[in-house]
């Protein structure tokens, strides 16, 4: 599955300084009080959406303070930056950069007929520098082709490489971006070609150690079931995205991925033919061994109901 996801506003990824013609060194957007993580929703009341709108309001800037409307922890505030033109190409500059948007690989957890909902990932996605969870304003889901494995390793997690183009038809819009997933409404009806059927909710009381599998994909064939271990099932009573130590014994996918890999977060959980959670992460010393949450947790998030006979369609 590809994720497209774009940033309420613009995230401050980086602050550097601005050589002023002047020959003097300073970050304009530091000296205001910006920090890398914030989140700059407007700027002289204009709504931001991408980073080439700030460069078109810079350009029209003559020497003057601009307002800077700014997120940060979930509170607004605004401040007063005053651009300085640089030296080096003679526009006018912040001294911040910044990221609007962000894609790549995942796998779809869940999907709910009656309301069209979806669930997916098993945790947040993060921008890459910060570290932070990515503030989302929307996104889209859609397919993704397989084009190769990069194998993981003891102390080198291994990743799904896949493509998607924009062109590509979307499956559903993204609206939440959380810690627990990402969540969301299908376009039309999803299929599984695996399970073609509605399946039983697992809830945390019924998940015990021992056998169990997970769904996934890992080439072009489509979705397969491969089989684990539930070594550890830990007692929580609020969302975590380690609910549970799970370790791949599946033959085959040991031999093609080493065991979890990047693009497998959100790979469904299934234990007495119920669907109990999600992968989350891979343990980076031992990439046979990670992490699930428990489906009530992706439930509640994507606010379905949790009665212990709702069942679900599992997608890839």
């Amino acid at each position: 599955m590809g994720v497209k996801l774009n940033t309420k506003g613009v995230l401050v990824i980086a602050l550097s300084d601005i050589i002023s013609k002047d020959g003097e060194k300073c970050s304009p957007a530091k000296n205001a009080g910006i920090r890398i993580g914030d989140s700059i929703i407007e700027i002289n009341n204009i709504k931001i959406k991408n980073s080439e709108q700030i460069t078109q309001i810079l350009n029209k800037t003559k020497n003057e303070k601009i307002e800077i409307k700014i997120i940060r922890n979930n509170k607004e505030f605004t401040t007063l930056v005053k651009p300085i033109k640089s030296k080096q190409d003679n526009c006018y500059r912040l001294g911040l950069w910044v990221r609007d948007k962000t894609a790549g690989i995942g796998t779809l957890t869940f999907f709910h007929p009656e309301t069209r909902k979806f669930g997916a990932l098993g945790h947040g996605i993060t921008d890459i520098d910060t570290g932070s969870l990515m503030p989302s304003e929307d996104g889209e889901i859609m397919k993704a082709k397989i084009s190769s494995i990069q194998e993981g390793k003891k102390g080198s997690p291994g990743e799904i490489v896949g493509i998607f183009f924009d062109s590509d038809k979307a499956i559903g819009k993204i609206e939440r971006n959380t810690k627990y997933g990402i969540y969301g409404t299908a376009y039309n009806l999803i299929k599984n070609e695996e399970i073609n059927k509605l399946i039983p909710v697992g809830l945390k009381n019924e998940i015990h150690e021992g056998k169990a599998y997970i769904l996934s994909t890992i080439d072009n064939e489509g979705i397969k079931k491969y089989e684990i271990n539930i070594d550890k099932v830990q007692v929580q009573n609020k969302p975590s995205q380690k609910s549970m130590i799970i370790q791949v014994v599946d033959k085959e996918l040991l031999s093609k991925t080493g065991g979890i890999i990047q693009g497998m977060s959100g790979s469904p959980i299934i234990q007495d033919g119920k669907i109990i959670g999600a992968v989350t992460h891979v343990f980076i010393n031992d990439p046979k061994k990670g992490y699930g949450l428990y489906i009530e947790w992706m439930l509640k998030e994507a606010g379905i109901l949790q009665n212990s006979d709702k069942k679900f369609a599992l997608v890839e």
